[in-house]
């Protein structure tokens, strides 16, 4: 399948997924997975930046639009977008990765944890932070981040293993 098309599917299925079922999951009350970061996470390394960063925007933007959220996750998905290729670099130790053979899927199993988590904590951590907006509510923002971060981490996991395992 063409990777434009292939992306373009992902982008509207994660909107999707994250709409219907991911938002209508709650655990113990208020752990809600946000499974829609697997787009960072996945999206290849080869493909122009600006574009990326604009699809990464416009995911955010369109999770906010049908949770009526004021931008947080657009925020807060840009900025993931934003660090992955920096994240990567320290990750790997290298200054130049090879961006045409790259793929996530082919990382270290430690490495891809501690990328998946990174980004996954950074992004809950901004999310909730633009939630509550309160520096009193600094133990429920950490609270938060890191229940919902651990639940996203082994569904993120859990979907990676599912995307290969067709391959």
């Amino acid at each position: 399948m063409n990777d434009v098309i292939k992306y373009f599917i992902l982008f509207f299925a994660l909107i999707l997924a994250q709409i219907v079922v991911f938002n209508n999951i709650l655990f113990f009350g208020y752990i809600n997975p946000l499974l829609y970061i697997l787009f960072v996470i996945i999206y290849p390394l080869k493909k122009d930046r600006g574009v990326f960063l604009l699809l990464s925007f416009l995911l955010g933007l369109g999770i906010d639009f049908f949770v009526n959220s004021g931008g947080i996750n657009a925020a807060a998905l840009l900025f993931i977008a934003y660090i992955r290729l920096p994240l990567l670099k320290g990750l790997l130790n290298k200054n130049e990765i090879d961006f045409p053979v790259f793929d996530v899927n082919k990382l270290p199993f430690l490495k891809l944890i501690s990328f998946i988590a990174i980004l996954t904590f950074t992004h809950h951590f901004i999310v909730f932070n633009l939630e509550y907006f309160k520096l009193g509510a600094i133990f429920t923002v950490l609270y938060r981040t890191f229940l919902t971060s651990i639940f996203t981490i082994i569904l993120i996991i859990f979907s990676l293993l599912l995307m290969n395992r067709g391959k």
